[in-house]
């Protein structure tokens, strides 16, 4: 388990987590979500000791992290996937990190094939591709066989295969009752992964809740209507709070009006429905309404480019 408790951490004037507190529970993934800025990888940072708090603290089954025994063994983190000697092989990298806590080659032999690195295990890591790195940088995370997972944007670099590989591996490392806390910008795949959310913007918490639940509070649900006489339903929704959009010409996208009464109001029309179903936003619509004031860096993008 890992607890965050009024967790505070400023660099100079700057307050990048602002007394945040939650509780990454063991037996489920949990997502750690948030813009650019938003305060991520401090949090993971000060979680693992590596920047010390301001204020408030972080535990690691009920402890620092900087206090347990062995350290590899209570938390296995991977936050840069290019932070290794990149003059080692990749087993050479894994047997020097295993030395530390007792463990031999077996444990590494089974770590390489775990994560799909056998085969490449006797080449020096500073020629991996992002998506090998990634892999390696999981494999040392594991190694200690860990009670919590800690990873930073594992999908990074991995092509579609490795992408279901990690989903998987995070699932099947839940079910096996131990902690899983991640973070990535990836929403499409989060959403497949994840059952509990914690979203961060500008160093405060924004979300701490269930997959279902952070969806469903978005006010991004629509209802979709296909019917041979859509011009008719449309002109008879117009109203205030009601917004209708259509890619079709038989297709109407409505906000502002639920289901039953969109084909309540069809059948007193006499309009024929085709289909009529409510459609929840995607966790990345209901991640962009929620922190759209939460957005440190801000792109733009010229008519002129859009052009082009």
């Amino acid at each position: 388990m890992i607890e965050v408790q009024e967790l505070t951490k400023r660099y100079g004037d700057v307050t990048a987590v602002d007394a945040i507190s939650f509780t990454v529970r063991p037996g489920i993934v949990t997502g750690f979500l948030g813009p650019n800025g938003a305060g991520k990888s401090t949090t993971m940072r000060s979680i693992l000791g590596l920047d010390r708090p301001t204020s408030g603290a972080a535990y690691v089954n009920g402890r620092a992290f900087r206090d347990a025994p062995a350290p590899l063994t209570e938390l296995g983190a991977m936050l840069e996937a290019k932070a290794v000697d990149k003059g080692r092989s990749a087993r050479n990298h894994l047997l020097a990190m295993a030395a530390t806590i007792g463990l031999g080659r077996a444990r590494v032999d089974e770590v390489l094939d775990l994560v799909g690195l056998t085969d490449v295990a006797s080449k020096n890591a500073g020629g991996f591709s992002l998506g090998m790195s990634q892999r390696l940088g999981i494999a040392t995370a594991l190694l200690g066989d860990p009670a919590v997972v800690m990873l930073d944007e594992p999908v990074n670099g991995l092509d579609p295969d490795g992408i279901l590989w990690i989903r998987n591996l995070l699932k099947q490392l839940a079910e096996e009752g131990r902690t899983v806390f991640v973070s990535s910008h990836l929403m499409s795949e989060m959403e497949l992964t994840a059952e509990h959310l914690i979203v961060i913007g500008r160093g405060r918490i924004l979300a701490d809740v269930s997959m279902a639940g952070f969806i469903a509070r978005s006010s991004q649900h629509r209802v979709v209507a296909v019917s041979p006489d859509a011009s008719r339903l449309r002109d008879a929704l117009a109203g205030p709070g009601v917004s209708v959009t259509s890619t079709e010409p038989d297709r109407l996208e409505i906000e502002g009006v639920r289901s039953p009464d969109v084909g309540q109001l069809a059948a007193d029309l006499g309009v024929v429905l085709h289909q009529l179903a409510d459609v929840a936003p995607s966790l990345e619509e209901a991640f962009m309404e929620l922190t759209a004031d939460s957005v440190v860096y801000h792109g733009s993008v010229t008519t002129e480019a859009v052009a082009a």
